[in-house]
């Protein structure tokens, strides 16, 4: 195919790719499209064409043949927060390696604007819907769409629904195993908020990996805020009631600062006098903290990444249904290690 000088050129079609492979204009769609139904030669020959043509197809004519509109639609209800931003980034990841768009919508925590949101989108026709919730406690099914759905981070109370959450019993046992590893044997539990979930999950971890070493926690969990002055409060009580104790199992990097600040000013020393270790991996609080603080990692990109393999599965037919969990891992810093002698 020639062009004379000066002239526009001709944007190439799958016809031209076609003929030069010397194949149908739909075997060449096929083979451009990776159906099985081609033979590898075959396919070979028409991607040699199209690379040899530069050809590009379509995109929007690729979806509309396929009934198909390319873009998937992300509800969260946490734009700013810590915890939905890394889930978007690892679903986003993934939904760029398959060249589909991403239609994000903030519900803000509010069920009528989520509803709006996702009427919105099913209006754009999008493929399916991510749904990432604040908080990572189970929460209402949207109920049967016209197209696949998967929750992240807080999972879908109904187990038909596909959802993906993060270990957090594991990080729990992760912590207590750290800290026994350590020589620790004083071992406090400082978590959240107690209508949380999440909080007791943590803290079940940390009594489970302790009963299985045979050690007793001192006194029982302790539940207030996830903030930093329930910590320094929290920590407070704990020197008051067991002033021999030599580790503090935080459920949040929150609580985590605050436990450290009253350590601190009480004289005792860290990790030598008390190990402390938080949870959330937030780097922003984790990498300042005074020493820096051992955390668990919850993988929340790894959870978006998940999540949205299973909806393009979903919309390829090969949905599921049940809960993903993606394990969480522990990251060692300055504030745990052996006891003092």
């Amino acid at each position: 195919m020639t062009t004379a000088p000066g002239a526009p050129r001709r944007a190439v079609t799958l016809a031209d790719v076609a003929r030069l492979a010397g194949v149908s204009v739909a075997t060449a769609s096929k083979s451009l499209n990776g159906r099985q139904q081609v033979r590898a030669e075959t396919r070979e020959r028409v991607l040699s064409a199209a690379e040899q043509l530069q050809f590009s197809p379509n995109v929007l004519a690729r979806h509309l043949l396929s009934g198909r509109s390319g873009t998937i639609g992300l509800v969260t209800h946490d734009l700013e927060g810590r915890f939905s931003i890394p889930t978007l980034m690892g679903a986003e990841d993934a939904a760029g390696t398959g060249k589909t768009s991403v239609l994000l919508c903030d519900a803000r925590g509010d069920a009528l604007r989520e509803q709006y949101h996702v009427q919105a989108l099913l209006g754009r026709r999008v493929d399916g819907l991510m749904i990432v919730g604040a908080r990572p406690d189970p929460r209402p099914s949207l109920g049967t769409l016209p197209v696949p759905v998967v929750y992240a981070y807080a999972p879908s109370q109904d187990p038909a629904d596909m959802s993906v959450v993060s270990d957090n019993v594991l990080g729990g046992r992760l912590v207590a195993e750290h800290l026994l590893a350590c020589g620790r044997r004083r071992i406090a539990v400082v978590t959240g908020d107690p209508s949380y979930g999440a909080a007791h999950d943590r803290a079940a971890g940390v009594r489970a990996a302790l009963d299985d070493a045979g050690v007793t926690p001192l006194g029982e969990d302790r539940y207030g805020a996830w903030t930093e002055e329930w910590g320094r409060t929290a920590a407070a009580l704990v020197l008051d009631q067991h002033p021999d104790v030599d580790a503090i199992a935080c459920g949040s990097d929150h609580i985590a600062r605050g436990v450290l600040d009253t350590l601190r000013e009480a004289g005792r020393r860290v990790p030598e006098d008390v190990a402390v270790t938080g949870h959330d991996n937030w780097e922003t609080l984790a990498l300042s903290a005074r020493p820096p603080l051992t955390s668990v990692d919850m993988h929340l990109e790894e959870v978006g990444r998940r999540a949205a393999a299973l909806l393009f599965d979903a919309i390829e037919g090969r949905g599921r249904s049940g809960t993903e969990v993606v394990p969480c891992r522990l990251v060692p810093r300055g504030s745990t290690g052996p006891r003092a002698t």
